[in-house]
Formats: C-alpha cells, structure tokens, sequence
C-alpha cells in the first residue's frame, strides 16, 4: 500500500499530539518530518522511536520551518498538517498558498479526530489569544470546584523544551519537581502558581497517558488550555477567555475563533483596564459567532509588593515573555504598575540585550520598551540575567507568574506584580460550574 506521505509543521505542542492520537499507529499515512518554529532550540532533534511507535523505528526528525518546501520536494510529500496556534488568519494562508504552491495539500484538523474522551469530568480553559487570561481563569476554577469538595488535578497543554522521553508524563505537586523536572522559566510560569496553591497539574508529551494518570486522583480534570489553542481533551465545559485590549483579534486568529465558537462560557477578561468601546467590540463579536453562549465579565487587578519603590523612579518592565513575542501585546502588568503608581519612566533594555535575548527582539521588533522573560533554556536564562543587570535603570518590576529572583540573581531593586482573576456581576464562574459542583 502507498502511504500518504505527510509532514507536520508545528512548535514543540500540538504538532506532537496530532501525530500522538492520530498518525502514530495509522498505517495510511507516513509522517517523514515534523518542522519548527515559535520556540527556540527544538529542530534539529528527533521526535524519538520510544513515542513515535512501532511503524517509525528510528523515531521523526523535526527540522527548521524554513525548509518546509525543500522537504516537499525532497519526500515528495502529499500533505502537510499545520499544527500549531495563534497566528493571524493571513499567516495561515499564505503558509497555504506555499504549500500548495510546491504541490501539496494543506490541513488543518479538528476535534474530531484529536480530543481525546475522559472517564472524568473535563473542564477546559482557553483563549482566543495568548496573555488573555487563562492561567487566573483557571486557578479560579479550581478554587472554586475545592471549595465545593471536589478533587481536582489540572493538565497542562505541552512545553516539552527538554528531553522528549523523559518528558512523556509529568506530574508536579512540589516546588522541587520543578528542579526535577528541569523546568524552564516559561514552564515554572505555568506550574509553579498552581503548585503554591496545593494544586497538582500534569503536563508532558504523551496526553493519553497523562489523562489515564491524572483520571486515577482526580474527580474534575481541568485543561489548562496554551497560546489560543483547542484543549486536547472533549470538555463537559469550554471556557474561553477573551481580551477587549486586542478586540477584533477574536476573529482573525487561529484556532482562536474556533474557542469563540465551541464555548459554553465565554470570560470577558480585563474589563476595568479596557476602554469601552473595545470591550462592546467582543461583545459584539461573541454575539456574532456564538449568541447562546454565558457571558461572564471579570478584571484582572495587580497587587504589587514594595510598590512605593516605583514612585518617581526609572523603571524596566519585565513582561511574560510568550505574551509580548507571538502574543504581541504591548504592555503587561510591570506596564500597569508602573503607570499606576507614578513610574518616572521605562527604563528601554534594548541597549543592553545580550545573546539570545537580542535574537529575540530581531525577531520580534514590535516588542519595544519591554523585557519580555524568555528562559527556554540555561544559556538563555544566563542572558536574560545579564541584560537586566546591565539595564540602567532605578527599580525592575517583575510582571511575570513567578518571582525571577529565584532563578537569577538581579543587581538592583525589584518589585514583584501578581494578579488574579475577579469576577464582575452575574452571571459568574460559579453558575456556570453549577452541575460539577452538586
């Protein structure tokens, strides 16, 4: 039988799981290559045998994205399966009109043949952008389903950085599996809020396992939903976050509309920093693509330790890294605390970026006057030390979901934001958990 010859273009998450529940042990297809990109250092690595199964002995290479077409060429390949998330609709396409172009098709899948079914309860939280809002969205739910009795573990969608096998199933419950687990900042931003909370979350590379694992010590599974993407499990709720700082944006990315459209509960996030009008244009939106959907409106606010050390200073705003670079927001809540207690001015890091982190502004100009986290790995981690301690500036203020001070060392002063997740009015998260929480 001639196989369908496929490639999967992805960053490291969903590229994986598509292969994992789909094309794994699917004898009408050959998966020749994975690609890469929005992540740094994962081509040139093997997707290894021990996961890829028994019909790919020497496990997938994944490459660069930017010899996605060469590699067309070179496997003669029929299809290529663009998985990965939150890019604007023209950037989808025109990847598209590439692939065609070089004479395959271009896929995208959907639920059908990549959620899979728990014999628990799943709710999931996602987005229609990344920064929206779904981490405090999530650790909201969790509270409010504890409060209620209920045992709850949270998945995480996959940040596999490191070692692939060893990161097949992870489970965190302390501080220390973070070290253990060799964690990178952006996966301590996700793990480690829920870990100080009590909360154990799962994350890794093979989802099946790691539903099978969590389902043995949970009685609601919560999908802690990535960038804008699908949960990888069927949700009895879908929770998705919206950002009336980005309005519009709920339309016009992927698969962020699709979150807009498959929700049950809708979160118009941030409301008391958004202008008006902005907010009405989600709600608009919402009304356009998914009317019979809950609404719940809910703020974002800051507390901020030390925060009489701003006044008056020069400030460098550290923001979450993933937000600033293929979230492309402009600001974050160093901006908002600096503003709101009288910053003399943004202090701006790129003069002094060393490395990776100048790599990272050359890919992402847009990013300005911020320092966004990036700390994929130790040498990145080390240069974001060294910019920051090379930065000229009064005050850092740290507006990332965890306290940097205990990875790297900092030279100067440093505040630290924190915020979670409250709801305005009615209806809110707690009617719409009603049937989980009897």
């Amino acid at each position: 039988m001639n196989r369908t010859k496929v490639i999967i273009m992805g960053a490291a998450g969903r590229d994986f799981h598509n292969f994992n529940t789909f094309f794994r042990d699917n004898q009408q297809y050959e998966v020749v290559a994975f690609t890469a990109t929005q992540i740094p250092n994962i081509e040139r690595r093997k997707y290894p045998p021990e996961l890829t199964g028994k019909l790919y002995p020497k496990g997938i290479d994944i490459y660069p994205e930017n010899e996605l077409i060469d590699l067309i060429k070179k496997y003669k390949v029929d299809e290529v399966v663009f998985s990965y998330s939150d890019v604007p609709y023209d950037y989808v396409m025109s990847h598209s009109a590439a692939v065609n172009a070089a004479g395959a098709d271009f896929k995208l899948m959907g639920p059908n043949h990549t959620m899979l079914k728990s014999s628990k309860p799943v709710i999931a939280v996602c987005a229609v952008r990344t920064g929206s809002g779904k981490s405090q969205t999530t650790r909201r739910v969790i509270e409010l389903l504890q409060n209620a009795g209920k045992k709850v573990v949270a998945v995480r969608h996959p940040m596999p950085y490191g070692n692939l096998n060893e990161q097949k199933v992870q489970r965190f419950a302390t501080l220390s599996d973070l070290d253990k687990h060799k964690c990178t900042i952006e996966e301590r931003e996700e793990y480690e809020p829920h870990i100080v909370r009590g909360n154990i979350i799962y994350a890794g590379v093979d989802y099946e396992a790691i539903l099978r694992q969590a389902e043995k010590e949970a009685d609601i599974v919560v999908w802690d939903g990535g960038n804008n993407d699908l949960p990888f499990y069927k949700p009895d709720l879908h929770i998705t976050v919206a950002d009336p700082h980005r309005p519009g944006d709920e339309l016009f990315y992927y698969p962020g509309e699709a979150n807009l459209r498959m929700a049950d509960l809708i979160v118009i996030n941030k409301i008391d920093t958004a202008n008006n009008e902005d907010v009405q244009t989600v709600r608009n939106s919402i009304f356009r693509v998914n009317p019979n959907a809950m609404v719940v409106e809910a703020a974002s606010p800051i507390f901020v330790e030390d925060y009489q050390l701003i006044q008056g200073k020069r400030v460098l705003a550290v923001e979450d890294g993933p937000t600033l670079t293929h979230g492309e927001m402009t600001y974050g809540a160093a901006v908002v605390a600096a503003e709101k207690f009288g910053a003399l001015e943004l202090v701006d890091p790129r003069p002094y970026t060393v490395g990776t982190i100048s790599e990272t502004y050359e890919k992402y100009p847009e990013i300005g006057t911020l320092l966004p986290a990036m700390g994929y790995g130790d040498k990145q981690i080390k240069d974001l030390e060294k910019t920051i301690n090379q930065t000229e500036c009064d005050v850092v203020i740290i507006g990332t979901p965890i306290d940097l001070r205990k990875l790297i060392n900092i030279n100067k002063p440093a505040v630290r934001v924190t915020y979670e997740l409250q709801e305005i009015g009615k209806p809110d998260l707690l009617d719409g958990l009603k049937k989980f929480l009897k």
